[in-house]
């Protein structure tokens, strides 16, 4: 008895001891988050003019944190889930991978965009400086509690869509409906379908591609050492001037020609470099469709990288974009948004907290992106990280609006579409009824990979899972007006406080 008693003693110590682990483990993510914020409040009260208006700061400072923060935890799933989802590098290689790649983009080349928060969604320039400072605070807790909201029921959002709604709610709010730019507001909403179309068509078209030219071959090894380095081509020629007009902006803004020029040279020299590297590789490689796979791991990885410092670059503005207004506004006296100065203290605080974010956050979201929407293998997320910089390069080029979020994660949606489509294709007609199994030996199966295909063509099986489309799809389309919503009734809140 004495024994029993003891060993119930034992195993009620071990259940606190593991119980106190995982709620230290589940505390440690925001004790660490708070105790940023409250460093970023410090670095923000030493790096202004002391005066009245500085606790202005400190608490802009604070709230850009936390919207810094949303952002590695939200954004930067689109980035490496394919990555990781497909098995190409582990979790914790992805958030080292993306935390260095973010914030390199944000601190190298970050802020081209900052001005852009402001000025072309609002056409009036007449608000006094504490209305202006006001709209800002309210559309950057308004933007970070959405997008926090988000992460947490598992859906990825566009952090632009956020800040977007957040400024046009609060601008309302201050100075009625005639204050929003709506033709730009329009051609946002408009980036709702078009995104994640042209992300799941382009994704699509090259999984496609790729199956004709390797995959669906006989000789699998001896299509890869020609075709893969042509896609390696590809993918250097396009991140290279993906880079330059997209990620390097705010330090060099190269013509098309430029661009062009450098996407040539480094496709020339990407296919230079993989040829060696493919046919080392495939040295001894089994003829299968999971061997060749793994000639795109290290290509797939090197885009998720490119698309971490790219992101990094554009995105921050979404952390500090309305802080940086708040700063300026303050230092200058005026609510004028038409030449935004962004310190690199501000730079630091969006850059670090993205990086932070990701590290702490971000693991949900990368999971929800790579692993439950759709089976993804190293081919699959080739495609959709690739394609995702072609979709923006080419959007762009054509002036067309677009959300990188929406594009990424319609990729992912494309590549699982194609082959639900051709599964489906290559059931029809094919299926053996189940009796006829039982009475006409002619029907049987004549091996096991046989029952095991007509098993699986009988089934039908999904290979895209619905309820994320849907759940993903309706937090997209809920972005702008929900924070929006949220930023004009904080406004009005703070016009009450501070009236």
């Amino acid at each position: 008895m004495s024994k029993s008693a003891l060993d119930k003693d034992l195993q009620r110590v071990t259940g606190l001891e593991t119980a106190t682990h995982d709620l230290g483990r589940a505390l440690a993510a925001p004790g660490i988050a708070l105790v940023f914020l409250l460093v970023a409040a410090v670095w923000a009260s030493f790096s202004v003019v002391q005066g009245p208006t500085t606790y202005v700061v400190v608490i802009g400072a604070i709230i850009a944190g936390y919207m810094a923060l949303n952002v590695g935890a939200n954004d930067v799933a689109n980035n490496m889930g394919p990555a990781v989802g497909s098995r190409a590098v582990s979790m914790v290689g992805a958030l080292f991978i993306a935390a260095i790649f973010e914030a390199a983009g944000a601190l190298l080349a970050g802020g081209d965009v900052v001005n852009t928060v402001a000025r072309d969604l609002l056409t009036s320039a007449e608000f006094d400086t504490s209305t202006f400072v006001m709209v800002m605070m309210a559309a950057l807790l308004a933007s970070a509690l959405w997008v926090n909201l988000a992460t947490y029921i598992g859906a990825p959002v566009s952090t632009t869509h956020a800040v977007v709604g957040g400024v046009v709610g609060s601008g309302i709010a201050a100075a009625g409906f005639g204050v929003v730019n709506w033709p730009t507001i329009g051609a946002i909403a408009s980036s709702w379908v078009i995104s994640p179309v042209l992300g799941g068509i382009a994704a699509a078209g090259m999984l496609a591609v790729i199956m004709s030219t390797i995959t669906n071959r006989i000789d699998k090894i001896s299509a890869a050492r020609i075709w893969v380095p042509i896609f390696v081509a590809v993918m250097t020629g396009v991140f290279a001037m993906y880079l330059a007009t997209k990620g390097l902006s705010r330090v060099w803004s190269p013509d098309v020609w430029t661009t062009a020029i450098l996407g040539v040279v480094f496709a020339a020299l990407g296919w230079i470099i993989s040829m060696p590297w493919v046919r080392k590789q495939s040295m001894n490689m089994e003829n299968r469709k999971k061997h060749v796979a793994t000639l795109f791991r290290l290509p797939l990885v090197v885009s998720a990288a490119l698309l971490s410092f790219a992101h990094g670059a554009n995105d921050v503005a979404n952390a500090i974009g309305p802080f940086a207004a708040i700063v300026t506004a303050l230092e200058t006296g005026h609510g004028e948004v038409a030449n935004i100065v962004l310190p690199f203290w501000v730079l630091a605080i969006g850059a670090i907290g993205i990086s932070l974010g990701l590290a702490l956050f971000g693991p949900r979201l990368i999971r929800t992106v790579g692993e439950q929407i759709t089976k993804l293998n190293e081919i699959r997320a080739f495609c959709a990280a690739l394609s995702a910089a072609i979709t923006v390069l080419v959007a762009s080029a054509l002036g067309m609006p677009v959300s990188s979020t929406h594009i990424a994660v319609g990729a992912v949606f494309g590549v699982g579409f194609l082959r639900e489509y051709i599964s489906r294709r290559d059931m029809e007609g094919t299926a053996v009824p189940v009796n006829a199994r039982f009475v006409d030996a002619t029907q049987l199966n004549a091996t096991p990979e046989e029952a095991l295909a007509n098993a699986r063509k009988t089934e039908g099986r999904l290979l895209v899972r619905r309820h994320h489309v849907y759940s993903i799809a309706a937090a997209w389309v809920v972005t702008v007006p929900a924070s929006a919503l949220l930023s004009g009734l904080l406004f009005l809140g703070l016009d009450l406080i501070v009236g």
